[in-house]
């Protein structure tokens, strides 16, 4: 990726996307939509026309585009979610689709195809999942025999079966993922092609506006050319490729859902009146339903936009990140949603408030680039090489990175955060000789503590980064420092919580009761509850803050 676009560019084109919407999609036609379950095609087509060119974006300058980077891209999936998740879906698989080209493709597939993506607004499709594979790639059905001439590959035959594709019923071109002799290798197929077809629109849960369909292909004719890269063999190294970058935008998606729903809670609660003062003063409410979800989104801020910078930096190998990132974010946007519902009450429940869709809205993203439990054992078992690699340094050297900063800006949450982190060091250790790894759900535990300790780092750096006025120009910036700094502290203490009660209880509960109290201590439980002290006054802060009754 490149470093993307300017300050100004990035402002100008978030300010057109919320014109566009706001006059396009105001809150009664986007329950129209979800009620019909109807795809606005037109709409999408506008997005990606001439009016507003939101494919653009993430098309490279030297084919038409606009050249956008990861951090553009988030801000703008961030923008389109918090409008409606099925659109932002839409635009995604577009997005999606493209990736393969961009990232595999050769130079002329690249100026092909993604220059009339730019001049004619084509829509793609992402045709990988399958009904028996899942999100298993490697098991492929989907077959591309070669077509020979003369001693050639001429063409390929494609057949198989796609399920779970976004715009599968209305895309012009779909990348489509077959096992050629050679290995899984990525084939661009257009629309009417013979043999390509698609099922009628899922019924589903949310985002019901999206077109979400099962594709066919039975014998489908495609030239040699359209084999992307030219090489057989190479679709899941290319699919590798873009998880980092792609799972990045699904985090996005989590983020911005998530504070759609906060951002109608908050103004509710001023206005309903509980035993004679609002709800938005009674600590039962904003304690509970805002303030631990607003730092939740924020934390996963911090994550999403440290690994979009790296993407923007030249990192190509940020798979894990990009799992860490989608984690938080979409854990947290589902959590805030769902704690949307219940604090609008009875109101939450119905169809006429969007909260009520944004939940529904909001399950996916655990859900496609990759279940929630995908990406806990993603990051463990990436981390766990980390941990066997540097023999147990890994978090403790990111530790003693938190400690210098508690040491030079101590009200961040670094020195909380340096403790998780000691201990989560600690408690790898003990799996390691214990192998307790052998347990599958002992994996994904503690992808799930690597995932809060790794959060609260970024949290604590963004702070930092907020103070000395070093964040990237292009950062969110809802949030001044003071309020960055609260939040840290705030989501550093629960993730060593997290840590020491998972810990003990998942690792602590399968090794002999005197190692068991020694692990106590070597994850430092006395001194992480310690820290939980000023955990009511940052709240209370957190909350003023959010309510507007306290700058910050």
């Amino acid at each position: 990726m490149s470093n993307g676009l300017d300050k100004e560019t990035l402002d100008l084109t978030l300010e057109a996307l919320r014109d566009f919407t706001s006059s396009r999609l105001p809150e009664k036609k986007i329950l129209e939509l979800d009620a019909t379950e109807e795809f606005p095609i037109d709409i999408v087509r506008e997005m990606c026309g001439a009016e507003l060119g939101i494919q653009l974006l993430f098309i490279p300058e030297e084919f038409e585009g606009m050249g956008g980077g990861a951090f553009d891209v988030y801000r703008v999936c961030e923008e389109l979610a918090r409008v409606d998740l099925g659109l932002a879906t839409g635009v995604l698989a577009t997005f999606l689709g493209s990736d393969p080209i961009i990232f595999g493709g050769t130079y002329e597939q690249k100026k092909l195809w993604m220059t009339r993506i730019a001049l004619e607004g084509l829509l793609m499709a992402y045709g990988a999942t399958e009904p028996e594979a899942g999100s298993d790639l490697a098991a492929l059905r989907t077959v591309a025999e070669p077509v020979m001439e003369d001693g050639d590959v001429k063409g390929y035959r494609i057949t198989g079966n796609k399920q779970w594709i976004s715009n599968g019923g209305y895309a012009d071109l779909y990348s489509i993922l077959a096992r050629a002799p050679g290995g899984p290798s990525w084939f661009v197929v257009e629309k009417d092609t013979p043999g390509l077809s698609h099922g009628k629109p899922e019924d589903k849960h949310g985002i019901r506006a999206s077109n979400t369909a099962t594709v066919s292909l039975e014998d489908v004719y495609v030239d040699a050319d359209r084999l992307v890269g030219g090489v057989e063999g190479q679709g899941l190294i290319q699919a590798q490729l873009v998880f980092g970058y792609t799972r990045l935008m699904v985090a996005a998606f989590g983020l911005g859902a998530g504070w759609a729903a906060l951002d109608r809670a908050i103004p509710y609660s001023v206005g309903r009146i509980q035993g004679g003062t609002p709800l938005s003063e009674k600590q039962g409410y904003t304690h509970k339903l805002i303030v631990p979800h607003a730092v939740m989104l924020e934390a996963s801020r911090a994550y999403i936009e440290e690994t979009a910078e790296r993407i923007d930096g030249g990192d190509d190998n940020l798979n894990t990140e990009g799992a860490i990132a989608k984690y938080l974010a979409t854990e947290a946007g589902n959590l805030a949603a769902d704690a949307a519902i219940q604090a609008l009450g009875g109101y939450g429940y119905t169809r006429e408030y969007m909260v009520e869709k944004i939940k529904r809205d909001a399950r996916i993203t655990r859900i496609y680039e990759g279940t929630s439990e995908i990406m806990e054992m993603t990051i463990c078992r990436d981390r766990w090489q980390m941990h066997l690699k540097t023999h147990g340094r890994f978090y403790h050297d990111m530790a003693r990175e938190m400690e210098q900063l508690h040491a030079g800006q101590a009200q961040v949450g670094a020195g909380t955060a340096a403790l998780c982190l000691h201990g989560l060091a600690e408690l790898l250790e003990v799996a390691r000789k214990q192998r307790l790894t052998r347990n599958q759900h002992v994996l994904f535990r503690l992808g799930e503590i690597i995932a809060w300790a790794e959060g609260a780092a970024s949290l604590a750096r963004r702070a930092v980064r907020a103070v000395r006025g070093e964040l990237n120009e292009k950062a969110h910036d809802r949030f001044q420092a003071e309020t960055l700094a609260a939040f840290g502290r705030i989501f550093a203490r629960d993730a060593a919580m997290k840590l020491a009660s998972e810990g003990m209880r998942w690792i602590g509960s399968m090794i002999p009761e005197p190692e068991a109290i020694q692990l106590e201590k070597q994850i430092m439980i006395p001194q992480i509850y310690r820290a939980q002290a000023g955990l009511m006054e940052d709240m209370n802060l957190a909350a003023d803050i959010l309510y507007e009754r306290h700058s910050g």
